[in-house]
């Protein structure tokens, strides 16, 4: 069971949105989209400054839709919201030291997508590093090292965490030597979430109760997207993560904090968003295919489309 309670009122709308972006979209097939969307109605529990303890917050529940949400989909760059949730972890913790070079890192992941940054971040975590290929058993203890933060998750004891796959970099060009020989030869260790895996993440992270509700702040600082043309102007390709994502279909006056991702095959988005005298919302979108990861305008369709209804509910 998902960590948000079915809702007829939202599985109705929901569907509709959907119905309408495959008939606006026909290259985007139901098996090429994963969608989980959460309401948070009054007394909202989210972005409070980290007020309400975890044992508190788990006591209230939220509704909500998903599409597909337990589908496994290749993440792209939306694995970087676990490394940095897991990255924060150990720093709470004191298994890594924090230092400026770190933080930078931390910031330039979420804020730029970098690949770079995220390497770090990843080597940091691990305690491995890229590099030529390994005789068989070094190869087993690094394979046993890099997947620390997959046994990291699965000790939370999410149902929804259960299928995902959070051990690999992410690449521009892809992975040489010992780290093409652990991804597999068909590529069976690539990273896998679900939206509904996402959604639960970033639930706990603007909830304030991810490692600690300081560092959930932290962390949404790093999230934060401006709206403002002015800002988007200066920054009109992707590596905003507003323009042709859920973002570029939100009023101007809203707030957003998310996390993008995208390839030649997917483009994904996952966001909490909040618009004035409207209950605040998380949503996740996964969708698969050549040609839907290439069309900027089918996250922003979905986006809009939501807004329009959010009023409703």
């Amino acid at each position: 069971m998902p960590f948000f309670r079915s809702d007829d009122q939202l599985t109705q709308i929901g569907t509709r949105i959907l119905e309408a972006t495959w008939q606006e979209f026909p290259t985007l097939n139901p098996q090429q989209i994963a969608l989980t969307w959460v309401v948070y109605d009054a007394p909202v529990i989210v972005n409070t400054g980290g007020a309400i303890s975890s044992e508190e917050f788990w006591k209230y529940g939220v509704r909500g839709f998903s599409h597909r949400g337990d589908e496994r989909i290749y993440p792209a760059s939306l694995v970087k919201l676990f490394y940095l949730v897991a990255i924060q972890e150990w720093l709470e913790s004191a298994m890594v030291p924090e230092t400026p070079e770190l933080l930078r890192a931390m910031r330039d992941m979420i804020v730029d997508s970098s690949n770079d940054a995220t390497s770090l971040i990843v080597d940091v975590l691990s305690g491995t590093t890229s590099g030529p290929e390994l005789p068989p058993g070094p190869f087993e203890t690094w394979s046993y090292q890099r997947d620390i933060v997959n046994r990291y998750y699965k000790s939370l004891g999410w149902s929804e965490l259960e299928a995902i796959n959070v051990n690999q970099k992410t690449w521009g060009d892809g992975p040489y030597g010992r780290e093409r020989m652990f991804l597999g030869e068909l590529l069976e260790q690539r990273n896998m979430l679900t939206s509904n895996a996402v959604a639960r993440l970033i639930h706990t992270i603007v909830g304030g109760i991810a490692v600690s509700s300081v560092r959930s702040q932290q962390m949404m600082s790093f999230l934060k997207r401006s709206l403002a043309p002015d800002v988007l102007a200066s920054n009109t390709n992707d590596e905003n993560q507003v323009t042709g994502f859920l973002g570029d279909g939100l009023p101007e006056n809203a707030q957003l904090w998310s996390k993008a991702g995208w390839t030649s095959q997917v483009r994904h988005d996952a966001a909490y968003i909040e618009i004035p005298e409207q209950s605040p919302y998380l949503l996740v979108v996964l969708t698969e295919g050549k040609a839907n990861s290439q069309n900027k305008a089918i996250l922003p369709f979905i986006s809009r489309s939501l807004v329009e209804q959010i009023g409703k509910i």
